[in-house]
């Protein structure tokens, strides 16, 4: 242990006086370097919350249980959930020069997820809220040689002061000591899938191909989900160890509702990201197998115009916030394991905007949804036969001093018991081609199921894509 527990009994017992009667008082100890993906199942979870953002090299912080939250739909949901993460990070037991001082991986962090729509299809089974936000109990969080322990509660009967830095240090000592083991995915386990994803997305497709070509839509994302079912329950946190070798360059991601459903994945592409005012966003659209034709895609008129057209709605998008977004002439190649996207960064001084503010102007992009906005959010009601839920919807974090991160949920799969629920889809716009679409799709599933580490599926081959589409 890096501190004395005298020392943090007393900061406890300060800070705990200055708390009004709703306050919560959030204490943080180092620890010496530790990885937080596998320790966390030694976070006490308690209500069944689990959260885990892996950026290593860059940040990685994992999370467990609720110290306060907000579930919620409809369409202000981005507006109140600012509200409820300004409030739980204004009243943590600390003043304004504390907590500027702390490190930025120490800072606490109020979790997100939001849904794909903001209000779920009423009676459906799937349904997620429109925005889920947690002020955790726990969080274990590392940055380079950084790594703190924070624990966060509401003072009041047995928890005081004292109970809370006696747990805190007690746990922080048991995490310097733990040993830990990744495991494997289904260990052995039989794998069923259902029925071949191809029937079900033929006839949507074909709808979504006379919408663009005949001009009624400019761009529409359609979507398909591939359902398996294994013969024990799955457990979520074995499937991310093998991400950090496949998709080394995407942000690996958990969230867990509760126990038995989460939300598991690796996603290459950020709605926004806020360090110290400065604002980026990306534009990620145009998908081919990362090998050595991955170039073809800048030489691709279909993708490079379906790229245009994300960026082009991007910039306006912050223009209309008020933002003077900057972005290069042209797209680079972005490789995120077995996949390879044109990308284009956006960046902006973010003035005195809140993020959150900013999030809800730009979700969804035209990347996961289409143009016209609302037009294509119709449709995607209308086509596409199953609810999205978290499928290309926000999920992250906002800190105590406005830093902000987060990322679309794609190439993510939904666990639930015994089955997984992977969703993947593709831009249609003018010119696109039936069969090379749903190429694009079936490649997006193999390397899903590849770096979720699940055994092929026994279906129709779906052949690679052609490196020139128009």
């Amino acid at each position: 242990m890096l501190l004395r527990f005298a020392d943090l009994l007393a900061l406890a017992r300060a800070r705990a006086q200055s708390l009004d009667d709703e306050g919560v008082l959030s204490l943080a100890v180092p620890l010496a370097p530790l990885d937080p993906l596998p320790l966390l199942p030694l976070l006490p979870e308690g209500d069944g919350f689990r959260f885990l953002w892996d950026g290593a090299p860059g940040l990685c912080l994992a999370a467990a249980g609720r110290c306060q939250s907000l579930e919620l739909s409809g369409p202000r949901r981005f507006e109140l959930a600012q509200r409820f993460a300004g409030l739980c990070l204004h009243r943590l037991g600390a003043n304004e020069h504390s907590r500027r001082t702390w490190p930025a991986a120490a800072r606490p962090r109020v979790l997100l997820a939001f849904g794909f729509f903001d209000t779920p299809l009423e009676g459906s089974t799937a349904a997620v809220p429109g925005v889920q936000a947690v002020l955790p109990r726990w969080q274990l969080s590392r940055h380079g040689q950084h790594c703190w322990l924070r624990l966060q509660a509401t003072l009041g009967g047995a928890v005081t002061a004292r109970s809370l830095a006696e747990e805190l240090w007690e746990t922080a000592s048991q995490l310097q000591q733990a040993t830990t083991a990744e495991h494997a995915f289904h260990h052995g386990a039989t794998v069923h899938w259902s029925s071949p994803w191809q029937q079900q997305y033929g006839a949507a497709l074909e709808r979504g191909l006379e919408l663009v070509d005949s001009g009624g839509l400019t761009k529409l994302v359609l979507a398909v989900r591939q359902q398996l079912h294994c013969d024990r329950p799955l457990d979520p946190l074995e499937l991310i160890p093998p991400l950090r070798q496949q998709q080394a360059g995407s942000c690996r991601l958990l969230w867990q509702r509760h126990s038995g459903t989460a939300l598991v994945g690796a996603s290459p592409e950020r709605l926004l990201t806020v360090r110290q005012g400065q604002l980026r966003c990306d534009a990620l659209a145009g998908t081919t197998a990362a090998d050595h034709e991955a170039s073809a895609l800048l030489r691709s008129s279909k993708d490079r115009h379906e790229h245009e057209l994300v960026v082009e709605a991007i910039a306006a998008a912050l223009q209309r916030e008020g933002l003077s977004p900057r972005r290069p002439r042209h797209p680079r190649l972005a490789r995120h394991g077995h996949l390879a996207h044109l990308h284009t960064p956006i960046t902006a001084e973010l003035g005195g905007q809140h993020p959150l503010a900013v999030a809800a102007a730009l979700h969804p992009t035209p990347a996961v949804a289409g143009l016209p906005r609302r037009e294509a959010m119709a449709w995607l009601r209308s086509l596409e036969p199953f609810e999205r839920g978290h499928y290309a919807a926000p999920i992250g974090w906002i800190d105590s001093e406005g830093d902000t991160d987060l990322r679309v949920a794609i190439r993510c799969g939904m666990v639930q018991g015994h089955g997984l629920e992977l969703t993947a889809g593709a831009g249609l716009v003018r010119g696109s081609q039936w069969q090379r679409e749903l190429n694009e799709v079936g490649l997006k599933l193999q390397v899903l199921q590849k770096q979720l580490s699940v055994p092929a599926q026994e279906s129709p081959a779906v052949s690679q894509p052609a490196a020139e589409r128009g």
